[in-house]
């Protein structure tokens, strides 16, 4: 008799499997809510009002946001553009939009040429663990996005009753 008899093949090759499926459980478990990348009806809604019918393209706008907070009522974001900032070519507006909040239009940021740069660092409130989006309206008419994604442990723009 042989190492490899179905009698003695069985428990182990069950075993393995056995622990085979409960590690890949524990890693899908651990990615689901990472790679749910779908937006939210009412983000797409702010989305689409600040863009219209141009499309977006991704590049040029950096978004960073603490990938873990523990307050979500006061949350560093930082954000810069690439852009010569000259007048034929610079950044117009740049809108913040999380996905997770009630509102999810967080704030307008409007720059001239004699900015010099489009760079901003601001505090934000954040409702939820999300993927907050920001979208660079350039002087040309294109559009630029870049996101960020972060995980809030305690919410913010929750009512209390």
């Amino acid at each position: 008799m042989n190492a490899f008899t179905a009698k003695s093949a069985s428990p182990n090759l069950t075993r393995r499997l056995y622990l085979s499926a409960l590690g890949m459980l524990g890693l899908a478990s651990g990615l689901t809510p990472c790679s749910v990348a779908a937006k939210k009806p009412e983000a797409m809604e702010a989305i689409a009002k600040i863009v219209g019918s141009n499309s977006i393209q991704d590049g040029r706008v950096k978004l960073v946001i603490p990938p873990l907070v523990e307050s979500g009522n006061l949350v560093v974001l930082k954000l810069s553009i690439e852009s010569p900032m000259t007048a034929s070519n610079y950044v117009k507006a740049v809108h913040v939009i999380a996905e997770g909040n009630p509102l999810p239009n967080i704030f307008s940021a409007y720059f001239t040429p004699r900015s010099g740069r489009a760079d901003l660092t601001t505090r934000v409130r954040l409702a939820d663990s999300q993927r907050v989006w920001a979208i660079a309206h350039m002087s040309d008419g294109s559009f630029w996005q870049g996101h960020a994604d972060t995980l809030v442990t305690l919410s913010a723009c929750t009512e209390s009753v």
